[in-house]
C-alpha cells in the first residue's frame, strides 16, 4: 500500500497506485453507496449512486482514480439527498414489491434504502409492462425490478462468453432483453452456473426452486445495513493490477 493519502469526509484513506477513490475508501473500511460496482469488473459509474463531492465537484467515485490530496465530500446532507433522489428514482421506475420479493433480505436496492432513510417513494410509480420469463426449467427471469446496472450483460459476455443479455430502447424505454429470436431465456445456452446469474444486485435473475430457502429475517441485509457488509465490496487484486 502506498503512503499516498486523500481525505474523504475529514478522514485520511490511504491508496494504492490505480485504485479508484470508491475502491481506497472501501479498502480502508469505508462504504460508500453503490449499486453497479462489483469488484470483479470494470467500474463504468451508470448508477450515480456513488457520486461525491471531489475539490468541490460532483464525480462518480468508482470511476475517479485516487490521486494525493483530494479532498473528497461523501456523506453531506446535500450528496445524502441526492442519493436519496436517485434511489426514489430507481424504486417508482420499475415493480418494486419488496415484502413479497424473494430476494427481500438479500437486495442492495432495498438494503441502501434503509441504508439512506428512503421509506416513501416520494415520486409517482409507473408500473411499467414487463413479462416475467419462466421458459427457463432453472431460472426465473423478473424483468420488473431491472435496474439497468448492466451486471449480468457484462458478466456474461466477459466471463460467461455467452452475451446472453443487452439492453434495448432509450431513456425511459430502456430495458433488459434475452439475445434470444424468441427473447426466450430457455432458447439461449444460459446455466444457473453461470456468473451473470450471480451478480444481479436486486431481484432480476432467481433460481428455480429455492424461493425463501432462508427466511425473510435472517438474511444478510436484515441482521446489518450494507456498509457493515464493507468487505464484500473489497476489490481484488487481481481486478487492481487489470487497471490501466
Amino acid at each position: 500500500m502506498s503512503d499516498q493519502t486523500f481525505t474523504l469526509d475529514d478522514q485520511e484513506i490511504p491508496f494504492a497506485p490505480g485504485q479508484s477513490v470508491m475502491q481506497a475508501a472501501l479498502d480502508a473500511g469505508v462504504f460508500v453507496p453503490h449499486l453497479c460496482y462489483h469488484p470483479e469488473f470494470r467500474p463504468h459509474g451508470s448508477c450515480k449512486l456513488c457520486t461525491v463531492k471531489i475539490n468541490g465537484r460532483p464525480a462518480t467515485s468508482c470511476t475517479t482514480p485516487a490521486a494525493a490530496g483530494l479532498n473528497v465530500e461523501s456523506n453531506t446532507p446535500e450528496i445524502l439527498d441526492k442519493r436519496r433522489t436517485l434511489l426514489q428514482m430507481l424504486l417508482v421506475e420499475g415493480n418494486h414489491f419488496c415484502p413479497s420479493c424473494e430476494k427481500s433480505g438479500h437486495c442492495k436496492l432495498q438494503a441502501l434504502g434503509y441504508e439512506l432513510g428512503v421509506m416513501t417513494p416520494h415520486f409517482n410509480l409507473i408500473y411499467p409492462d414487463r413479462p416475467v420469463d419462466a421458459s427457463h426449467p432453472d431460472v426465473l427471469l423478473d424483468f420488473n425490478r431491472c435496474i439497468l446496472c448492466e451486471l449480468c450483460i457484462r458478466a456474461s459476455a466477459e466471463v460467461d462468453k455467452k452475451n446472453v443479455f443487452s439492453l434495448s430502447g432509450r431513456g425511459i424505454t430502456k430495458h433488459l432483453i434475452v439475445n434470444a429470436e424468441s427473447g426466450r431465456l430457455a432458447d439461449t445456452d444460459f446455466a444457473l452456473t453461470d456468473k451473470a446469474a450471480q451478480v444481479c444486485p436486486v431481484g432480476v435473475i432467481l433460481p428455480k426452486k429455492q424461493g425463501f430457502s432462508i427466511p425473510i429475517g435472517r438474511r444478510r441485509y436484515d441482521a446489518a445495513s450494507m456498509s457493515a457488509h464493507v468487505d464484500e465490496f473489497k476489490p481484488t487484486a487481481k481486478v487492481q493490477e487489470e487497471r490501466p
